[in-house]
């Protein structure tokens, strides 16, 4: 591995995500993206008592669909690297425990998914583990108790809000050969822009999608035409024009070659305000319908930028403004499959 510029590691090895694994809630089941899922639930609860543990349920099922696809136990892998949205990773804390795999716990908030992946990227090219796993997770009701007000509360939104992606994804990377190389990955810098409403993060995190987008073609001396697809994860329908205002003033135009993944989770009436988020949006969209696209050649080069908003419900409180961050990792079709 080494650095490109500022804030790119390109991989020197070949490496390949080997494997994925996604599990989901009813809404997300039930999006136009239902078909690319592997485990799919009818009701929130996910056979479990409480929201928490249904939340660890859909990790749980990730990593173990995951795992299962390529006859691996939980003894084949390294490392394990995950993180959530809740209160001291507890969601990866749990999961950690039942798989009992060496953890390195992250949080990036909803840039997590590809913030482990470029992470474990980098410890497999650099020879420092053999496989590792990559998983995060989210779900709507545990995410708006802490961030928000419980969903029996009722509270109103207006419609800059998001909605929270109730799902889990996991990725296998080795030095392996698969259908899917990672060829490379950019670690994103805080950014802050100086908005407080917790109700309208896909403004809050544009800037930092943007950020981190014009950094990679930087670094790399390219622009959008390299890629067939440009993924942020949860900009939403309010933060996706502003990223792509963002880009086009720094000499670039994404045009069509931009998705966002809360955009592409769910129907237009299926009452998710502007879009997806969470930890899972960009995850199971990734791990689940951009994987499929890519193995069967519909997509040939991707740029995934997963976005985060790093606040908690203490500093919105104390009126503090909210830092954002996204991180991006390169994924690309091996010609002739596997």
């Amino acid at each position: 591995m080494r650095l490109v510029g500022k804030q790119t590691w390109v991989f020197e090895n070949q490496i390949f995500l080997n494997s994925t694994g996604t599990a989901v809630g009813p809404k997300e089941s039930l999006g136009p993206l239902g078909s690319s899922f592997d485990i799919k639930y009818d009701d929130l609860h996910c056979g479990e008592d409480s929201w928490e543990s249904a939340e660890r349920r859909l990790m749980v099922d990730s990593i173990d669909s995951c795992l299962q696809k390529v006859n691996l136990s939980n003894d084949d892998i390294d490392f394990f690297l995950a993180g959530d949205l809740l209160n001291q990773n507890v969601t990866t804390n749990y999961a950690a425990r039942h798989h009992q795999i060496p953890l390195i716990c992250m949080f990036g908030a909803c840039s997590t998914s590809m913030e482990t992946l470029a992470v474990g990227s980098a410890l497999v090219d650099a020879g420092f583990a053999n496989r590792i796993l990559a998983s995060t997770s989210s779900h709507n009701a545990t995410a708006e108790r802490q961030f928000r007000y419980p969903t029996e509360y009722g509270g109103q939104k207006p419609d800059t809000a998001t909605f929270t992606a109730t799902g889990g994804g996991t990725a296998l990377v080795s030095k392996e050969k698969g259908p899917i190389r990672i060829t490379s990955a950019t670690i994103g810098k805080v950014v802050d822009l100086g908005i407080t409403n917790p109700f309208d993060l896909g403004s809050a995190m544009a800037p930092a999608a943007a950020d981190t987008i014009t950094r990679h073609f930087q670094d790399l001396n390219i622009n959008q035409d390299e890629y067939d697809l440009i993924a942020t994860g949860d900009l939403s329908g309010v933060g996706s024009p502003i990223l792509k205002e963002m880009v086009k003033d720094e000499g670039y135009d994404l045009g069509n070659k931009h998705n966002d993944c809360g955009l592409m989770l769910y129907h237009s009436d299926q009452e998710v305000f502007a879009g997806g988020s969470g930890c899972a949006c960009s995850a199971i969209v990734t791990y689940g319908h951009i994987v499929k696209e890519l193995i069967s050649g519909n997509l040939n080069k991707v740029f995934i930028v997963a976005t985060g908003a790093l606040l908690s419900p203490t500093m919105i409180q104390q009126k503090e403004t909210i830092p954002t961050i996204a991180h991006g990792v390169v994924l690309e079709r091996v010609q002739g499959g596997e």
